[in-house]
């Protein structure tokens, strides 16, 4: 069989996999210099075009210096050629860091992570996705399960084949919705995954005759589809340390500060980790989404949930133990989510008395214990705002970053002004 040719590949602000090919003979050449790239590249709107404000214009040069760890192959099949697909940093010509690329943002979050804690970050994404072109079927059923063949079973294969390590795949709630989960990594390699799990789910479904959606809603009023960031801190001898069975919910008191940094900061959070048009349609009560800015033990409406631990075949809780944070979609870069969530909750590690200890919801608390807990923004202009405001979540960024940033995301609100909440949901389906 041959070798299959080669795509450098990058993840931008609109969350889209953008790069550049090569044939297979340039192999070794291109793992070695990489391919050219240019900076205007980072304001390119999920829906065309460059943003009017980016930072970056017609002059500049970068590189695009492939991650031999990242690679992955798709394989030939009758149809349809294979290729080899490697994630790539965007680089200075020389090599030398970009202040710009997302990956190298999420890199610095890891390495200050690391070295202001003695922590690591043990991470993983949970996605959902729709995939249209099925029967109709009930939720969680054996029947919607079983439509889904070849495609299920072709996808636990190639996810396995690719090094993507997945856990679990199910039918879910929503209309045609199913979930795919992969194994807990460190936190590069979970967002390398997630960066790549979509790519390879859209592209077998376009193989099988169906069409694959990640965006948060089908339809306004209809069921959302996520992704849930799970995140877990391990001393250097991997020993877990959020899990303390003598405080409330049974989170350490390290792991109480991470949570008050992602509270504290959840509002520009947000415009990172939800920033389509049209999620916050989707980030709502009553709607198993977010339901206000608070951390709590099994809530699916809290922004950080304290997840359920087993003890089926004696099984303990430390290993399981993790916080979930359950605003985020993908329309939302992986690297850029998860080095977000990493900087807020060292803030709050680091923060002292400016990030007091947040209050640990029961799983019994209902409305009434609830009312007064703070809302998420809106609309994402309103995330916008909040981060412009937030003077230390901008500081995590370079300049330049987050002038595109905001110019991208603000551009995409403006191509889709003139649509109803119906037209505009189906262009951002139509994208992710």
């Amino acid at each position: 069989m041959n070798t299959p040719d080669i795509f450098v590949a990058t993840c931008d602000l609109a969350g889209q996999v953008r790069g550049r090919g090569a044939p297979r003979e340039a192999y070794d050449s291109v793992l070695r210099s990489g391919l050219g790239w240019v900076p205007a590249n980072l304001g390119i709107s999920a829906f065309g075009g460059i943003a009017p404000g980016s930072a970056f214009g017609s002059t500049g040069d970068l590189r695009l210096m492939p991650d031999e760890a990242s690679e992955i192959t798709i394989p030939n099949s009758p149809n349809d050629s294979g290729l080899k697909v490697l994630l790539a940093d965007q680089t200075q010509p020389d090599g030398s860091e970009w202040d710009c690329c997302p990956r190298t943002f999420l890199r610095r979050a890891i390495k200050d992570f690391r070295e202001l804690t003695g922590l690591r970050i043990i991470a993983t994404f949970e996605h959902e996705f729709v995939l249209e072109g099925l029967p109709q079927s009930a939720p969680f059923s054996l029947r919607r399960h079983r439509d889904a063949d070849p495609f299920g079973t072709d996808l636990l294969r190639l996810l396995t084949d690719c090094g993507l390590a997945p856990e679990n795949w199910l039918p879910e709630f929503g209309a045609h919705q199913f979930e795919i989960t992969v194994e807990p990594s460190d936190p590069l390699t979970a967002a390398d995954r997630a960066v790549l799990l979509r790519e390879l789910v859209r592209d077998l479904a376009i193989r099988r005759g169906l069409r694959a959606s990640f965006a948060p809603l089908q339809e306004p009023n209809g069921t959302g589809t996520g992704v849930h960031v799970h995140i877990s801190l391990v001393d250097d001898g991997g020993n877990p340390v959020l899990f303390d069975a003598s405080r409330p919910g049974r989170l350490s008191e390290v792991g109480a500060r991470f949570g008050a940094g992602i509270l504290r900061h959840a509002e520009a959070l947000t415009a990172w980790t939800a920033p389509s048009p049209v999620s916050f349609l989707r980030l709502a009560p009553d709607r198993w989404s977010v339901g206000g800015i608070f951390l709590a033990e099994r809530n699916r409406e809290a922004l950080l949930r304290i997840c359920p631990t087993s003890s089926a075949g004696g099984s303990t809780p430390d290993h399981q133990f993790n916080l979930e944070y359950r605003a985020a979609d993908a329309t939302a870069n992986p690297w850029l989510t998860l080095g977000v969530l990493l900087r807020a909750g060292l803030s709050g590690i680091l923060g002292g008395h400016e990030y007091p200890t947040p209050q640990v919801f029961p799983e019994t608390a209902g409305p009434a214990e609830l009312k007064d807990v703070p809302q998420l923004p809106r609309t994402l202009e309103d995330a916008l705002l909040a981060l412009e405001k937030d003077q230390t979540a901008t500081s995590w960024f370079h300049p330049d970053l987050l002038t595109t940033y905001l110019a991208v995301k603000r551009y995409e609100l403006a191509q889709l002004s003139s649509l109803d909440d119906s037209a505009r949901v189906r262009a951002v389906s139509d994208v992710y």
